[in-house]
């Protein structure tokens, strides 16, 4: 047998190898080979877009994404053209209801936890979400131990000149909190209502219900007087307040009717001038309560000697719809709308609770013209204590705090969302609106474009978001709420 001569061998091999590479011999190619004349995968072209990601499942809970965005280019998807130059209203901030419920747990916390979570909630820097806007009750709220106001006195005794007025029992949790919040964020807008006046003002001497005398509605003002300057007194800036938190709910621990003729005469003839007279700057909000009596606050101010008292009207959604903001504004374009509360139950769906709040007030209250959007409330514990006796038993809280143990719920994301980007100052700007895409957008005051999205469909959607500066294309899964940023 003919010895091979191996290095011939070799050679001749190689020069076949190139030789079918060159002419590309597909018979020498096996099937999981890649084919070199394919063109190599494009790589998405970069943009510069922040994107904000909360999925309907909790697999994405509002986190920054690398992927899912990318330059625009022509296609057939449904487009959010947004119009830098066409500006709504100015945005005061987004928060939550400070509840003394809320206060209690967080100032039972140990002093470094709380501080911990405070930081993330109100400090705004690329860590952490920046809330901007708080609501505090004057009294209790149906989400404190037990019903009380500033001025509780035995049965049959009176005090018109306020000489027992105390702030105290919100120096135990509510205050110390609120010192501490505003030390990490001290251009935090704080609201106010009352859920009732003290009993001894009222029609039936209760807590639940009742209505405020006419004798005590001048009583009643320098209550106000007092409060905002014994919270000043604190450091604490009371910007506004609301004299009744819904009017017409006669069954809520605490409550109080205020019908809105009563209001007008309050605000005009007590509480205006009572402000007036003390130097007072702090904002007189009507109303309160759900849109669908807007014939309230449009009558309220409809009042020429109330109106200018009036900043504007506030709004929860618990009936009517979100819309009818719009028609308050409509009546009188001149004062502001505000958003200032809403609850999600105990036992909701994360998936409908996100979907909702999203679209109804995310995208609905600030399409319609509210300056806040406001949850109710902060914090609760796993059992959604506490409460008072009749107060609500499943408003589950955007955190459930157990000693030092903290769970976000759906709320923390939902004002997350637009809390961390959309600060107070930036002014709401033209989109068109879509039922599968409903959407809103804002300038900020550091020149940035804000846009946030909701998928309201059952299915993943593409679409484009059309910003002059940097169109892109981009999808949601059902359900999900995008934020993006330019």
């Amino acid at each position: 047998m003919k010895k091979i001569n191996y290095k011939i061998f070799k050679n001749s091999v190689v020069v076949f190898i190139l030789v079918a590479s060159f002419f590309g011999c597909h018979s020498c190619q096996s099937s999981d080979d890649v084919n070199i004349d394919a063109k190599p995968p494009k790589t998405p072209d970069v943009v510069n877009v922040d994107f904000y990601l909360t999925k309907a499942d909790q697999s994405v809970l509002f986190k920054k994404q690398e992927t899912g965005i990318s330059a625009f280019s022509e296609n057939t998807n449904f487009s959010i053209n947004v119009n830098s130059n066409k500006t709504y209203q100015e945005m005061d901030g987004f928060g939550y209801s400070l509840t003394g419920g809320s206060a209690l747990h967080l100032n039972n916390m140990s002093s470094s936890n709380r501080s911990n979570l405070l930081n993330e909630l109100f400090k705004w820097d690329n860590d952490n979400i920046g809330v901007s806007y708080l609501r505090i009750s004057i009294g209790a709220s149906d989400l404190d131990i037990a019903p009380f106001s500033y001025n509780d006195l035995p049965t049959g005794e009176t005090d018109v000149d306020m000489l027992n007025f105390s702030i105290n029992k919100d120096k135990e949790n509510l205050i110390p909190v609120l010192k501490e919040i505003l030390a990490i964020n001290p251009s935090l807008k704080i609201s106010a209502s009352p859920w009732s006046a003290p009993t001894w003002m009222k029609t039936n001497q209760n807590t639940v219900g009742g209505s405020l005398k006419p004798e005590y509605y001048e009583a009643y003002a320098t209550y106000f007087v007092k409060y905002i300057q014994a919270m000043a007194a604190e450091g604490i800036n009371v910007g506004a307040i609301i004299p009744q938190n819904e009017p017409l709910n006669a069954t809520n621990n605490p409550s109080m009717v205020m019908q809105a003729s009563a209001q007008a005469d309050f605000i005009k003839n007590h509480l205006g001038p009572a402000f007036q007279a003390a130097g007072l700057t702090t904002k007189i909000i009507a109303y309160g309560h759900n849109p669908d009596r807007t014939d309230f606050p449009i009558s309220v101010l409809n009042d020429t000697q109330a109106n200018p008292f009036i900043d504007g009207s506030a709004f929860h959604l618990y009936a009517g719809r979100i819309e009818n903001l719009s028609l308050v504004h409509n009546a009188h374009p001149d004062k502001n709308i505000y958003f200032t509360e809403q609850w999600v139950g105990a036992n909701e769906d994360f998936s409908e609770s996100l979907k909702w709040h999203a679209r109804e007030l995310l995208v609905g209250a600030s399409r319609n013209w509210s300056k806040t959007v406001l949850e109710w409330n902060l914090a609760a514990d796993s059992n959604q204590n506490p409460h008072t006796n009749g107060g609500c038993t499943e408003c589950l809280g955007a955190l459930t705090i157990d000693g030092n143990n903290v769970t976000k719920n759906v709320s923390y994301y939902i004002i997350a969302h637009i809390a961390k980007y959309v600060r107070p100052g930036s002014k709401r700007i033209e989109t068109n609106n879509s039922t599968e895409l409903p959407n809103v957008a804002f300038n900020t005051p550091t020149g940035k474009t804000v846009v946030i999205v909701l998928n309201n469909t059952g299915a993943k959607k593409t679409f484009n978001i059309n910003v002059t500066n940097e169109p892109i294309t981009t999808s949601l899964d059902a359900g999900a709420v995008g934020t993006y940023v330019w």
